[in-house]
């Protein structure tokens, strides 16, 4: 019994070793700069937008929560205090995306192909909107980081991966993930 705790002691500090390495390995990719950081946006309670939605009127659809304002400000502290170089924070068109950029960057462009597909009535732009994604980023080469705030359905689809809410996907410029970031709300 002794021989098995020492053994499972040895192995919970060497994973946990293991994952403070492949942390500070990702940060000093991030640090470097030259990356896509997917965001997606912070919580936003409920699940799709409201049938009535507009695109131009932020009362029509889902937005960020307190708890999703609070998320967005870690966000921002998560990139200040890790001194990570930014080129350009790029945001969807919805609002909860358009805000989440807002608090946690303050300054951002908004670009359609970032937008949500995930009802009906915009699922006909995914394939549009992919082409264009990677269009713009075929074309992006700068040496800071390019920050991209969009939804599940957008990373889903570009990355093949499942984030949360206010979760950082890093990836290269040919969407291969190096790394993810989980922001507490």
């Amino acid at each position: 019994m002794k021989l098995l705790n020492i053994i499972l002691i040895i192995f919970i500090a060497l994973t946990n070793e293991i994952k403070a390495d492949s942390k500070n390995q990702l940060f000093e990719k991030l640090q470097k700069g030259g990356n896509l950081i997917f965001i997606r946006h912070a919580y936003a309670p409920g699940n799709g937008d409201p049938d009535n939605f507009d695109i131009k009127d932020c009362s029509t659809q889902r937005n960020l929560s307190d708890t999703g304002r609070k998320q967005s400000e870690k966000i921002g502290n998560f990139f200040n205090e890790n001194k990570i170089p930014i080129d350009l924070v790029i945001s969807s068109e919805w609002c909860r995306c358009k805000e989440t950029a807002l608090i946690a960057f303050d300054k951002f462009k908004t670009k359609n192909f970032l937008n949500s597909f995930y009802s009906a009535k915009f699922a006909k732009n995914k394939k549009f909107q992919m082409l264009n994604l990677e269009k713009y980023i075929d074309n992006w080469n700068e040496d800071k980081n390019l920050v991209l705030i969009t939804h599940y359905v957008v990373i889903s689809e570009i990355l093949n991966y499942a984030p949360s809410s206010g979760e950082i996907v890093i990836s290269d410029k040919n969407f291969e993930i190096i790394g993810n970031i989980e922001i507490d709300y």
